[in-house]
């Protein structure tokens, strides 16, 4: 049955073989949104009419052919508004899409509609609410997509990355996610917050469909050949494991488990002392790349900006050009060691977040587990790991070595299929 349970590559598969239209698919999603959304306010701009004025123009080709996809809100669209959630750009038309928009059109994908980010990806919070929990936060700045996506409103979604905001909310919502090594997906038309760690990300519902994505936004993406052998795991704590809660530690630990059961071998990874400066550092390089990112919104429109963000241009305020120089210096110093330390695994493992969703909407809770290898512009995956039907999500981060992506996805998708009892993890070929 054709709607929003299944995965993106079975509804492109069916689009392109003839076994419904993207007119169809439309009609489904559409369906699910006008249920749910007063609920959920995962978008901030959407038009049904236009969504099925675009799903009858589709001509059934392409990776993606009749995909629905929402579209974070920091991503210029021409049909939409781009406001960042901010009042200083209420009702701001770009004349194009951005580029990763545009090839996602030219694939044969369905935009959905704009969904809620904070304020310039920043720290500032939305509506939106989490699918599982309507109490609860869906997570940080690609929070709409993330929701949508859990919501069953769209089949993939874009969001980005600069700390955790594409892997934490993959984390609460329950869903699988793709970040990319830095500097491989085009930013052009996308809003700067971090230029050292800023990078397009998207969500899916299994790891095919991360990879699917992965062949429209990364043209010439290589991705290597299977090997039928047992995987060689990493399970890396970082210093900061006491943020950890039970629950979260106890799933991980079974998880672990699992893959151990299924063949694969998992050993612990301890970092060396230095590395336990890597959060502070990725802190005051993002607080200083931000304030110079948003110089024209603070000189202009002060008032308009949030207590978080002021609070943001503060800490840059105080922070002197030797000393960001000086933490860009150490993660530069530190990533070959990394890349050693790490280069006996296919994979390290990890925690993507140290607890499951808090309570309230204007708390997303730390992103240090995320930002820490982000930090090195490595490559990220979530994995959502399995839950009893009352338990909140849990997700199991999986990384990779820089611009090993085709690897890591590979990695991935053995992982989620030794996870027994994930939720919708079909493997591609």
């Amino acid at each position: 049955m054709i709607g929003p349970t299944l995965d993106a590559t079975a509804l492109s598969e069916a689009v392109v073989h003839g076994g419904t239209t993207a007119a169809a698919i439309a009609e489904a999603f559409l369906e699910r949104i006008q249920a749910q959304e007063p609920d959920i306010q995962a978008f901030v701009s959407f038009d049904a009419r236009q969504v099925l004025a675009d799903a009858e123009k589709n001509n059934g080709r392409g990776l993606l052919a009749g995909v629905p996809v929402g579209i974070k809100d920091i991503f210029d669209t021409a049909a939409y508004p781009t406001q960042f959630y901010s009042p200083i750009y209420t009702g701001h038309q770009p004349s194009r899409d951005a580029h990763v928009v545009t090839l996602l059109r030219q694939a044969g994908a369905l935009i959905m509609g704009k969904t809620h980010t904070t304020e310039f990806a920043y720290m500032h919070t939305g509506p939106t609410r989490n699918p599982h929990d309507f109490a609860r936060t869906p997570g940080s700045s690609s929070a709409g997509s993330a929701a949508g996506m859990a919501a069953g409103f769209f089949a993939l979604a874009l969001g980005t990355q600069t700390a955790g905001s594409l892997l934490k909310p993959a984390s609460y919502c329950g869903l699988f996610a793709f970040k990319p090594s830095l500097g491989l997906v085009s930013l052009e038309g996308v809003k700067p917050l971090a230029p050292s760690f800023d990078t397009v990300g998207w969500y899916g519902r299994s790891v095919r469909d991360l990879h699917l994505v992965a062949r429209v936004l990364i043209p010439g993406f290589v991705t290597p050949d299977v090997e039928r052998r047992p995987l060689q795991l990493g399970f890396c704590r970082t210093s900061r494991w006491d943020q950890v809660e039970p629950e979260v530690a106890r799933a991980l630990e079974q998880a672990v488990d699992q893959l151990r059961s299924a063949g694969h071998h998992v050993s612990e990874v301890r970092l060396p002392n230095e590395f336990a400066g890597v959060f502070d550092d990725h802190q005051l390089i993002n607080d200083c790349e931000g304030a110079r990112s948003l110089a024209k919104e603070f000189q202009q429109h002060r008032a308009q900006l949030s207590p978080s963000t002021l609070a943001m241009f503060e800490r840059a305020a105080a922070t002197t050009w030797e000393q960001e120089s000086a933490a860009k210096a150490r993660l530069a110093n530190l990533a070959p060691r990394l890349n050693e330390l790490c280069q006996p695994f296919d994979a390290m493992l990890g925690a993507t977040c140290g607890m499951v969703a808090p309570m309230g909407l204007e708390s997303t809770g730390p992103s240090d587990f995320i930002k820490f290898w982000g930090a090195f512009g490595w490559p990220q995956v979530n994995i959502p790991l399995p839950r009893a039907e009352a338990q909140l999500p849990i997700g199991l981060q999986i990384i990779g070595r820089f611009r090993h992506d085709g690897s890591l996805l590979r990695a991935a998708s053995r992982i989620a299929a030794g996870l027994q009892g994930s939720p919708q993890t079909p493997t591609w070929p």
